[in-house]
């Protein structure tokens, strides 16, 4: 992100005018809004700001110190064994290796901080080490992405701030562009990578090797990331500014050109990944978070450092389809770039968290500050922010690597604002890094949020970024040996100056946005805003945004809270989205009556709430075409009445297409089965039941198959959690060959997998049946037993799973089919770690019929599972043999009716519009 000085703030710029600084966006008059927040906050004294500042410096020593005296030369620290990650040394990690190239990342991602940090003696040292030690000439396959943003942007910034020192006369007089150098070096090295018909680069090149050669080993890869190939004009443009060689800018603007005109039109969104030699999009979700984030963040930075309107431009039309369909306050949900109305997931990466410093930038201050508070409250929940969370704040994975980017945007928050609230969240960070993270030898990655695990890593962008934003949010200018202003910070936080949009400007900037897109100038602000618009004259203004989010982790409904805060503010309610809609809900029953009555807007409400249901009713037939699996406890004294449903694996035995398996059950030890199993002879014949957590599920099937287990069934550690308020999903593969697995997997949630290991406790010999659907009870156990016993065991099955009526199912053979098959027909994909928590209630954002939570017109969070239960069994009592299907039926009939009028409104939408 990228936050510079407030120069002419007020003046107008001329449009079009190619030499612009960032004193034409709105971020950099920010600052001058300052003045508006101080009076009605309780400021933080200078003093206190000096010492977290102090305290900042002192962790940045522990661990660069650390890395310095046990890792150096290698590429990053591994803090809990105080020794150096080498690749090919360690144990591969897949992709998260890509980063490094046996250059010294740790190091060179470090340069500029080191400045930042007022340590100009250590950064000397640091240059000399990095010219005298470090080889780029290495026979090691790269990230393109990763080498450009941490080793070219680190050399970049480490060449600027060289030269600024060398010019205040007192550090680096020696220094005659030797990194820049390096830089260049480095830049034709990863040029081969856009060897390709669309100018989008190969997502890895070989150091030594580049990408055709045999030796290359690389050069097949067809698909990239959009982040991956937009992102790279900041530090290609620098690399042709600096030396004048613009054979780096002009492959940075083709690529980003082509990703431009793939767009979908119809949303202005773009996808995931893309294929680099065709252009069609892989993955066709879009979202601001993992896999696309920077290079909207690259568009918006590449207009400030080129001064390039298109760039503007683009960005400006990619930011208003986020705001439409992506941004759902305080939420940031993946929707279909095809299907933008449609949510494409239920749970939001920790990536995403830099956006709220990239809308700072954008001069788009109460979204920033609604999703920076969700955020907050996030890690006030679990002590840092998950990899991914649910809709309902719940962890989804929970590993943390010590990311940056929530500290980023707290950094440009108080900037605009300087709000002392801001201070507070930085002191609650360095709070928790120094408490659950600080390790001997450093700081560790997270393993697990929810249990405090570490995880022997610590990253080279902690260095980069972390220390920088939380220095920087303490700092005072006196503080800073330059006028940080002057630059413009890359994503990996590297400095960039800003007088560079002046030098060799020999590119050409033809406007290619205007060749796909249409745009009114009048979209476009040229101006600094004025802070009255921004800021109005209440001083308690970022307060009042975020005081509606204090308890929205606990109470979990965000989307309403925010919903009736925003009805209460402007009198208006927002119109009504299918993912909302309840059938019972009579407000929502009078609005669709309403759709389409009064005008235009009525009228495009309507068509698109029309689209979404039917998108969603489509969705949901195919959802229900993955039906689960079933548990059946066929022992003494359940007999098979005991069906509980189970999610399926992605690999192993599928018990769709073979026969059942069935057999006594027994605990692995170790409970979650991540290692050899040390109680083989236990599960020898047996189905194991494991524990998730740890390990993939992939592991876990290797460990209890090689002990001699005949299946297993992976009980969630979530406690609580139920397939019958949770949606189920496959357990995926670790991304590796999964074919020597030959066991059946099930997958039970917690209330379920309890009443298995109840029983083991009350009965110790417990047989199930593992299929595809629950079998014929087994009447040669029953008739073994005597009348009495059988009805005796029978009342003490009711008794025991009397507390868990909505997890078993005492029936007989149809109706136990009939649940098992279609009471959850959602099949959510797991391709992630298995240590993530459950997921969201649901898939409440797809599903408007099982939406568990909404908000009343007091803005409290109601609980919709007791409604429809109420309203169930009211139903099921007076009509007993109603089904599922019957009680959706009327939303069938709404959309049966409402699809005659879509070509109505179609017509209407084009004659007023």
């Amino acid at each position: 992100m990228s936050e510079a000085g407030g120069r002419g703030c007020g003046s107008p710029v001329p449009q079009r005018a190619r030499w612009r600084l960032v004193a034409a966006t709105a971020a950099f008059c920010l600052v001058s809004a300052t003045s508006v927040w101080t009076a009605g906050a309780e400021p933080m004294s200078r003093e206190e700001k000096q010492k977290l500042g102090n305290q900042v410096l002192e962790m940045f020593d522990h661990a660069y110190g650390n890395y310095m005296e046990h890792a150096y030369p290698a590429d990053e620290l591994m803090p809990l064994t105080c020794r150096g990650r080498v690749r090919g040394q360690e144990p591969s990690r897949g992709d998260v290796d890509d980063a490094l190239g046996k250059f010294s990342l740790t190091l060179i991602d470090s340069l500029d901080t080191l400045v930042v940090l007022n340590k100009t003696k250590e950064f000397e040292d640091a240059v000399r080490k990095v010219l005298r030690d470090v080889n780029l000439d290495n026979d090691v396959v790269v990230s393109v992405f990763e080498t450009n943003i941490r080793v070219l942007g680190g050399l970049l910034g480490g060449h600027s701030l060289a030269i600024m020192l060398k010019e205040k006369g007192e550090y680096m007089q020696w220094y005659n562009d030797e990194l820049l150098q390096m830089a260049k070096q480095l830049g034709y090295k990863l040029l081969p990578a856009f060897n390709t018909t669309s100018g989008l680069p190969y997502p890895r090149i070989n150091l030594k090797f580049g990408i055709r050669k045999p030796e290359a080993r690389t050069g097949t890869e067809t698909d990239t990331c959009t982040a991956c190939a937009g992102t790279l004009i900041l530090e290609f443009a620098a690399l042709s500014r600096f030396t004048g060689a613009t054979i780096f800018e002009e492959y940075a603007r083709k690529a980003l050109d082509f990703l431009w005109e793939k767009r979908q039109r119809s949303s202005n969104l773009v996808g995931v990944t893309i294929n680099i030699h065709t252009g069609d999009w892989v993955r066709k979700d879009s979202g601001v978070g993992a896999g696309i984030d920077s290079y909207y963040e690259y568009l918006l930075k590449a207009y400030v450092l080129l001064g390039d309107d298109s760039f503007l431009e683009r960005f400006n039309t990619h930011y208003d389809a986020i705001m439409r369909y992506i941004s759902q306050p305080p939420l940031l949900l993946d929707v279909h770039i095809h299907k933008p109305m449609l949510n494409a997931r239920t749970w939001m990466d920790a990536l995403l968290a830099f956006f709220p410093g990239l809308q700072v930038l954008k001069g788009d201050i109460r979204p920033a500050i609604e999703t920076h508070e969700m955020l907050y409250q996030v890690i006030k929940k679990h002590n840092f922010l998950p990899e991914a969370f649910t809709t309902d704040f719940r962890v989804h994975w929970a590993q943390h690597p010590l990311r940056p980017e929530f500290a980023e945007s707290t950094y440009f928050l108080y900037k605009a604002t300087g709000d002392p609230y801001y201070l507070e969240v930085g002191k609650t960070l360095i709070e928790n890094l120094n408490k659950y993270a600080r390790v001997p030898c450093g700081f560790a990655a997270m393993k697990d949020v929810r249990t405090g695990s570490h995880e022997d890593r610590m990253d080279s962008f902690f260095l980069a970024e972390m220390f920088k934003y939380l220095y920087l949010l303490f700092a005072d200018k006196e503080d800073i040996i330059f006028d940080i202003e002057d630059y413009i910070f890359t994503t990996e936080a590297h400095l960039l100056p800003l007088w560079l949009s002046t030098t060799n400007q020999s590119i050409s900037k033809k406007n290619t946005t205007s060749e796909y897109t249409e745009l009114d100038d009048s979209n476009f602000d040229w101006t600094c805003p004025n802070t009255q618009i921004l800021f109005p004259n209440d001083p308690l203004y970022a307060q009042s945004i975020r005081e509606p989010l204090k308890n929205v982790v606990d109470k979990s409904c965000p989307r309403g809270i925010i919903r009736v805060e925003e009805s209460f503010r402007s009198g208006a309610k927002p119109p009504l989205r299918a993912r909302d809609f309840m059938a019972t809900n009579p407000e929502h029953l009078e609005i669709l009556k309403k759709m389409g009555a009064a005008s235009s807007i009525d009228a495009e409400d309507g068509l698109r709430f029309m689209q979404e249901m039917i998108e969603l009713s489509s969705q949901q037939q195919k959802e229900q075409q993955l039906p689960p699996r079933a548990v059946q406890i066929v022992s003494h004294p359940f007999f098979g009445r005991v069906v509980l449903t189970a999610g399926p694996a992605q690999f192993g035995l599928d018990l769709s297409k073979h026969k059942e398996t069935r057999g006594f059950v027994a605990s692995s030890k170790p409970s979650n089965g991540c290692s050899e199993l040390t109680n083989p002879e236990a599960v020898m014949g047996k189905i194991a039941l494991i524990q998730r957590g740890q390990c993939m599920f992939a592991e876990k099937a290797r460990n209890i198959q090689n002990a001699g287990a005949i299946g297993g069934i992976v009980i969630d550690d979530n406690e609580g959690s139920s397939s019958d308020t949770a949606p189920l999903f496959q357990m995926a593969g670790d991304g590796k060959d999964t074919d020597d697995i030959k066991i059946p997997m099930l997958f039970l949630f917690s209330k379920e997998g309890s009443i298995i290991l109840d029983a083991i406790r009350e009965y110790e010999e417990v047989e199930v049946l593992l299929s595809d659907k629950a079998k014929d009870r087994d009447p040669e156990m029953e008739n073994e037993e005597q009348p009495s016993s059988e009805n005796d065991s029978q009342n003490q099955s009711g008794e025991q799973i009397s507390s868990s009526s909505q997890e078993v199912d005492l029936v007989d053979q149809e109706s136990s089919e009939e649940n098992s098959l279609n009471s959850h027909p959602e099949s959510l994909s797991l391709a992630d770690m298995d240590n993530a928590a459950s997921i969201s209630p649901s898939e409440q954002t797809s599903n408007p019929t099982e939406n568990h939570e909404t908000t009343n017109l007091n803005g409290e969070c109601t609980d919709l599972d007791n409604q429809l239960q109420e309203q169930s069994e009211t139903e099921e009592d007076s009509n007993p043999n109603v089904s599922w299907g019957k009680k959706v039926q009327p939303i069938d009939s709404i959309l049966a009716d409402w699809n005659e009028d879509i070509e109505a409104f179609e017509m209407m939408e084009k004659d007023e519009l």
